[in-house]
């Protein structure tokens, strides 16, 4: 009874097209950032390692190499703050979490097979 309640409350609060990536897609997170009286848009690129939750508390987990160093960030999927999630690159993935590439280093930590484009033969 009251997980229908909540679903009901949390549904307008869904928002549309933030569930089209996957997890070892690489993306571009376009994040509003407000700055005292301005807003700006702030990218945040990388790989995705991890999606969790269902409904309004569901989060997905980006990683990046900046200056040698691994950053990750967690950000909800249907967050207000969250401009739109643009998808880089699609890959083929056979598991649902990638926290493997937490231990590669140099190269090897943004390598994931890439999904190829099939053609039709004529």
């Amino acid at each position: 009874m009251s997980q229908s309640i909540i679903k009901e409350i949390t549904q307008d609060q869904l928002k549309d097209g933030r569930s089209a990536f996957k997890v070892g897609d690489g993306v571009r997170v376009h994040l509003k950032v407000k700055e005292g009286a301005k807003t700006r848009i702030q990218v945040f690129a990388g790989i995705v390692i991890a999606r969790k939750g269902g409904g309004v508390g569901e989060t997905f987990t980006v990683r990046r190499i900046a200056s040698g160093v691994g950053v990750e960030k967690v950000f909800p999927v249907h967050s207000p703050v969250i401009e739109k999630v643009e998808i880089d690159r699609e890959s083929v993935t056979m598991r649902a979490r990638m926290y493997y590439l937490r231990d590669r280093i140099g190269k090897a930590a943004n390598q994931v097979k890439e999904k190829r484009l099939q053609y039709k033969k004529r």
